[in-house]
């Protein structure tokens, strides 16, 4: 699958299946192909929910490297922590609901990871944003109608931004406003700077 945008020097990757961050990079303007990698996202024993993001963003990235030896690749994932403790996504509507009734009225942190690989030189680049966010004191039936109007199973915590899910809070703390959606784009615009590609410089 290939975006219609203009083309550069290198080809870019995206290792992700997600819509979400599809829709993030088509914001810059730059040509790219989507290859969802194929890894296991199961965190580690002892591992905390920073360091689980930023190894799933590296192995990502890393996982697609095979067939796209010349390429950036870049490799993202999300996962928000409570009390320490890593919330992924929800496995049904009954699941959603529990997460969303344990983080009302809480401050939670969305730790969102970023990679970009560049596969011919070998050089990775990664940086972890955070998204302090605070949630509103909800109600059962105001969660029920949230879950049941955004259908946000394919979202860490349960919580889609891009829609509905911006209700659930009074405050969102970020220096990169885009990582809450999943794909931190200012940090990504300053990796592949680094590399030497401008979202200014194409045509």
């Amino acid at each position: 699958m290939t975006s219609r945008r203009a083309a550069q020097t290198r080809e870019l990757v995206l290792a992700s299946g997600s819509r979400y961050r599809k829709e993030l990079l088509e914001r810059l303007g730059l040509a790219f192909i989507i290859v969802p990698p194929a890894i296991d996202e199961s965190p580690r024993d002892g591992e905390s929910p920073a360091a689980l993001a930023l190894r799933l963003a590296e192995a990502k990235a890393r996982a697609v490297v095979s067939a796209h030896s010349n390429s950036l690749i870049v490799g993202s994932d999300q996962v928000a922590e409570i009390s320490g403790s890593a919330i992924g996504k929800p496995r049904d509507r009954a699941h959603a609901l529990q997460m969303l009734s344990r983080m009302s009225g809480r401050t939670i942190v969305f730790h969102t990871a970023i990679a970009l690989l560049n596969a011919a030189s070998g050089r990775l680049q990664t940086a972890l944003v955070d998204v302090a966010s605070t949630f509103r004191t909800l109600d059962a039936s105001e969660l029920e109608i949230y879950v049941d109007r955004d259908q946000p199973y394919d979202c860490a915590g349960a919580v889609r931004v891009e829609a509905a899910g911006i209700a659930l809070f009074t405050r969102i703390a970020s220096d990169d406003p885009t990582a809450l959606i999943g794909l931190p784009l200012i940090r990504l615009t300053d990796m592949l700077r680094a590399e030497g590609v401008s979202i200014f410089n194409v045509s």
